[in-house]
């Protein structure tokens, strides 16, 4: 709880520095950028945040997205509804995170080789599919299908009334994961096998089930991510779609309170994590700091997060 309320502490003093810094960033337009950053990177932050707790990793996110956006734009090239086509990625990355899953748990290899592999195939096979850059546009289409493109893409991420609908569905997904997490056995057997994994399986727990499902549920939730990409910018280039995106996530994951160890984080702490993002990025842009320093200022984030999880990981050891 100590953690959820310091990153709330964080994301509010942001906000209001970001509020007082000029009265554009006050504006409507950069509310609903905020929000929309903020509901793209949450669904990616939630996914690496789960995988986390349960003592794995993820290092593939942002060539699952880069992978996931090419294909979606590729099959509506080929005249596929696009309902069919998110459905197609969705699958496509349930079966990502399956085949992390068994390699880590059927052959004991380590997460970070496993999904830094990952990383470099996904982009190559990115970069085969579509060498060069591919969007929602397709040549020769009818009108009707052009339309159901464009009513597909307002649906998940349009702003009804102000809200921009990316933000919307991080909410469903955080509502859906966060029940599922705290609220079943399920979720606690996540939290055990993190925190022990020896130990989960003493206990009866089918360690290696519950592994995959958290692998599964991570790239499906970066499939997501990639349909909401491609939806938002209409175009996407196999070469940097999705680039560094999984940096975005663990430091989300992280700044919400979750420790690389494993075992420990909530749901709502890695939604007000992937927050710390996006404000940080309007600031530079609002503050005139060049996105070179972008990078520098994440790398700085996630350095002062991972000490404080060891400050507060000392301090609970002292008191226990």
């Amino acid at each position: 709880m100590s953690r959820v309320l310091g990153v709330l502490v964080m994301v509010l003093a942001l906000y209001g520095v970001l509020m007082c810094l000029d009265d554009n960033a006050r504006s409507l337009g950069n509310q609903q950028t905020i929000a929309g950053r903020l509901g793209f990177y949450g669904v990616l932050t939630v996914g690496a945040g789960i995988l986390i707790i349960s003592g794995g990793i993820d290092l593939s996110i942002g060539s699952v997205v880069g992978l996931g956006a090419v294909c979606f734009a590729l099959l509506l090239q080929a005249g596929v509804h696009p309902a069919l086509a998110a459905i197609a990625v969705l699958m496509g990355s349930m079966l990502i995170g399956l085949c992390h899953g068994l390699l880590v748990t059927k052959l004991q290899l380590q997460p970070f080789l496993v999904t830094l592999c990952g990383l470099f195939i996904y982009r190559g096979v990115a970069r085969w599919l579509s060498p060069t850059s591919v969007g929602l546009t397709v040549r020769g289409a009818s009108q009707s299908f052009e339309d159901q493109v464009e009513a597909f893409r307002t649906l998940l991420v349009g702003n009804g009334l102000g809200v921009p609908h990316h933000l919307l569905i991080l909410l469903v997904v955080a509502l859906i994961l966060g029940l599922f997490l705290h609220g079943t056995r399920h979720g606690r057997y996540l939290y055990a096998i993190g925190a022990n994994e020896e130990a989960a399986r003493y206990a009866g727990i089918p360690v290696h089930n519950y592994q995959i499902l958290a692998y599964v549920i991570c790239s499906t939730l970066a499939g997501l991510g990639a349909i909401l990409f491609i939806l938002e910018s209409r175009t996407a280039n196999a070469t940097s779609a999705g680039s560094w995106l999984e940096l975005y996530a663990i430091t989300g994951a992280v700044l919400g309170g979750c420790s690389l160890r494993g075992g420990e984080g909530t749901v709502a702490g890695m939604v007000l994590g992937a927050a710390v993002l996006p404000l940080l990025r309007q600031l530079c842009n609002f503050g005139g700091v060049s996105s070179d320093i972008e990078y520098a200022v994440i790398g700085l984030a996630l350095l002062l997060g991972t000490i404080a999880d060891e400050l507060l990981k000392r301090r609970s050891l002292r008191r226990g």
